[in-house]
């Protein structure tokens, strides 16, 4: 039989124990079929990358199925008509992996969160909270960052002659002058 892998989203309002009630209608109508699921993972609530139907966030859930297609089908077709299941997705694969998904890895998720990641936390990079602007340190305008005025009246050289009144009565040319 075709080996496939499945992950489903669930609608971040309803519970946890809904989510495996889900899971577990939709082995049942697997292993119905002739078929077995061989591996269930709950990735947990995350957030999506955009809005679906009205959702910011989802029940991630992974099931890793050994069935004929049609017991497949059968469960797509049902998770398509349940108002809980929001999106899914079904992968025929070569065969299953026997460790833990990437998701379920911990020592991944550990490594992520001890490195500082950059964004706007301040520290060496500048950002809002300790440095004052968004890089660099130093806030402000040019004028703070030495070396250079903000304005040109501060530069060195001293004051710069006035300019030459415009002439406004006068339609520009196609080249921009005057």
């Amino acid at each position: 039989m075709p080996l496939y892998e499945h992950v489903f989203l669930a609608r971040q309002d309803i519970s946890q124990a809904q989510v495996d009630a889900l899971t577990k209608e939709y082995s049942d109508v697997i292993t119905e079929a002739g078929g077995r699921v061989a591996k269930v993972e709950y990735w947990g609530v995350k957030t999506l990358a955009f809005k679906i139907k009205k959702n910011r966030k989802a029940h991630y859930s992974l099931m890793n199925i050994d069935a004929p297609p049609a017991a497949v089908a059968e469960m797509e077709r049902r998770m398509g008509l349940s108002p809980d299941v929001i999106r899914f997705l079904t992968v025929r694969v070569d065969e299953h992996e026997t460790e833990p998904s990437i998701q379920m890895r911990k020592s991944d998720r550990d490594d992520r969160r001890d490195g500082d990641r950059g964004g706007f936390r301040g520290g060496d990079r500048g950002g809002f909270r300790g440095g004052g602007g968004f890089r660099g340190g130093g806030g402000g305008f040019r004028g703070d960052r030495g070396g250079g005025g903000g304005f040109r009246r501060d530069r060195e050289g001293g004051d710069r002659p006035p300019r030459p009144p415009r002439d406004t009565d006068t339609p520009p040319t196609s080249s921009g002058e005057a």
